[in-house]
């Protein structure tokens, strides 16, 4: 029964707001993954919450976290409370999410689009040779996609193959659910979406919509669904009011037991910069003190190690390893995966006892890119020149950027690839339990999704925060029924710096999302770097959409990270 004098829990997702994994500060301006889980956990156990109002415009985060947020719809549900949604614009990523409501609305002019999903890949070569610059990359794993953007000029057909894999799993995986949710057989659905429907009149005829409504009418429903006449105020709390509800005062407050988590969430880096500050970014040494407490408190009973990274700069990324390696001998350590955990991600997820991913996550990515740019052509256009002089063989390696590497240059370039792929791959076997032959097979630079990575056994189980805890709890050996007290040790992040971020997003004219930034190599001399490159997956954030970003300004970052060693 739902209650008269029941409160209407209002949720509102901006229109492409950023979605972060870790908890924002009173500056920030976005809806964080962990307060959004937290309060459908608290409205599904608060009896003044009736039901959930969503409204849903462009999603800011990728498929690992619509994932989590959907499966809390459905966990709410459960509980025999209603979630009501209305679209005010969607696209294949926002239809998924709001067809796991009770009932689904939208205006009749909301723009919207189900086509199909699409990806592309795009190539700079052509414009480089024009410029002058001539990029000299070698790569490990015959799937590294990283440094293709600028290397090539069309695209290489292990790249064709991973972008086809994803591209069938991601549409297979759609048609599925939206079917299972709506009633409907995946021919109906998949013949609606291959007509190039654009009338919001249709969706409804086709079952796919409740009803298309202005939303003063959806209210007007609302109030019926509560019991109240249509001249009384429908009582509602918005979401930044409700996240001041404490959990205990709903009796969430867990158990005596604790298990520990931390969110490794953004480019990963050795130490602070300019570029990460503190709460920004993956610092390995405030991750390293982290994992620390939680090896040395007899408190924690386990951690879960959240992950939402490309990767960054390798050398982080193997301490990081080395201390999660560590703790993983003395107390569980599972890794929750959540848009993505490639690259150097992955390599601080290889540590953990077992590894959890939602099915869409980008996992793995288990390659070696190295390389500089040869600006030599470029120079003698404008009349530029410099004058080196060095003594040592291969004293000038690292000189950026004045001329081509000479061939005992380009060979020592290719061992020491060689070399920091065989050390990645060769720990993934150990992490993994496997052979060096058999992490060969699934390595190779390939990116996966979290469901196909489960197949191939580098990741073992699908799920989300809450299939983490209950592992944790299980190799902890706390019987499931014992509820446990989840405690965050990453701080929030700086709002100051989202809003920094977010400001020189629109200046740059990018408009991709939190769950796949584009992010070309990073080169420097500094250290090596195992990290995605997101922008050749162009379009896996999105619904159906191909993301859209300036190239130009893709180059010019590309140029400002020059030198030497990268993966």
């Amino acid at each position: 029964m739902i209650s008269v004098h029941a409160d209407v829990y209002f949720f509102f997702f901006f229109q492409r707001t950023q979605i972060s994994d870790v908890k924002g500060k009173f500056f920030s301006p976005a809806f964080t993954l962990p307060q959004i889980c937290e309060n459908f956990a608290k409205a599904a156990n608060d009896p003044r919450i009736a039901g959930i109002y969503l409204r849903i415009s462009s999603l800011g985060c990728g498929w690992g976290k619509v994932d989590e947020i959907r499966r809390h719809i459905v966990d709410f549900r459960k509980t025999g409370k209603f979630v009501v949604t209305y679209l005010y614009s969607f696209q294949e990523k926002e239809y998924y999410l709001g067809c796991a409501s009770d009932e689904l609305y939208a205006p009749q002019l909301a723009p919207f689009g189900l086509y199909g999903f699409a990806l592309s890949a795009s190539f700079y070569r052509g414009i480089l040779e024009k410029m002058g610059m001539e990029p000299q990359w070698v790569r490990f794993g015959k799937y590294k996609k990283a440094g293709d953007q600028m290397a090539r000029k069309t695209i290489a057909e292990p790249h064709l193959e991973v972008l086809n894999k994803l591209l069938d799993d991601r549409y297979d995986y759609w048609m599925d659910v939206v079917s299972s949710s709506t009633g409907k057989r995946r021919d109906e659905v998949e013949k609606f979406v291959n007509e190039g429907v654009y009338d919001m009149d249709r969706l409804k005829e086709a079952g796919l919509l409740t009803d298309v409504l202005y939303e003063d009418e959806v209210m007007s429903r609302l109030k019926a669904k509560v019991g109240l006449q249509k001249d009384q105020v429908l009582p509602m709390v918005d979401y930044r009011k409700y996240s001041g509800v404490m959990n205990w005062t709903l009796g969430l407050n867990g158990g005596k037991d604790e298990i520990a988590v931390i969110r490794a969430c953004g480019c990963i880096a050795v130490t602070s910069s300019f570029a990460n500050f503190p709460g920004d970014g993956v610092t390995a040494a405030r991750v390293i003190e982290q994992i620390r407490i939680v090896r040395e408190s007899k408190k924690y009973k386990g951690l879960v190690l959240r992950i939402d990274s490309a990767g960054g700069d390798c050398l982080g990324s193997d301490q990081v390893w080395r201390e999660l390696r560590l703790l993983a001998t003395e107390k569980p350590v599972v890794a929750s995966l959540s848009d993505i955990a490639a690259s150097g991600g992955y390599y601080i997820a290889m540590a953990a006892n077992a590894i959890v991913t939602e099915k869409l996550t980008l996992a793995v990515s288990i390659g070696v890119l190295q390389g500089k740019m040869s600006f030599a052509e470029l120079q003698k256009r404008i009349g530029y020149s410099n004058h080196v002089v060095s003594k040592g063989k291969y004293a000038e390696y690292h000189t950026a950027g004045h001329r081509a590497l000479r061939p005992e240059e380009k060979q020592l370039l290719e061992d020491i690839t060689k070399h920091w792929y065989k050390i990645f791959r060769e720990k993934a076997a150990i992490s993994r339990s496997m052979s060096i032959e058999e992490m060969e097979k699934v390595a190779q630079g390939r990116i996966y999704h979290g469901s196909h990575a489960v197949e191939v056994g580098l990741v073992d189980a699908v799920g989300g925060m809450a299939r983490a805890i209950a592992i944790a709890k299980h190799k902890a050996n706390i019987p499931q029924d014992r509820p446990v007290r989840v405690v965050e040790l990453t701080k929030p992040n700086s709002g100051l710096t989202e809003w920094i971020t977010a400001l020189g997003t629109v200046m740059a004219g990018l408009g991709g999302t939190a769950g796949a930034v584009s992010e070309s190599p990073k080169f420097g001399h500094h250290g090596v770097e195992a990290r995605v490159d997101m922008s050749m997956l162009n379009g896996l954030d999105g619904g159906g959409r191909v993301s859209e970003f300036n190239p130009i300004f893709t180059i010019m970052k590309s140029f400002l990270k020059l030198g030497l060693g990268s993966i």
